[in-house]
């Protein structure tokens, strides 16, 4: 891989091979880790379905015959 300027950033591409392995597309998240020196670890940015597996344990079902009502909810 070759190191390029990107703006004022540094930007690198990545090997089809590594593309393919992890089935990235454009505009994906990825998460870069340091693994030694000259080396990195590429993985999908996992937080988003981290964050919703969290959200989803903390469901609860709701009372019976609970309804969501608009106007009490915006009521001043």
């Amino acid at each position: 891989m070759q190191v390029a300027r990107w703006g004022n950033s540094l930007a690198i591409r990545l090997p089809r091979a590594v593309v393919d392995a992890l089935g990235l597309k454009e505009g994906d998240d990825i998460e870069i880790h340091v693994a030694g020196e000259r080396r990195f670890d590429v993985d999908r940015d996992r937080s988003r379905e981290r964050a919703l597996a969290r959200i989803r344990a903390l469901r609860q079902p709701l009372p019976p015959g609970w309804r969501f009502d608009r106007d009490d909810a915006n009521a001043r």
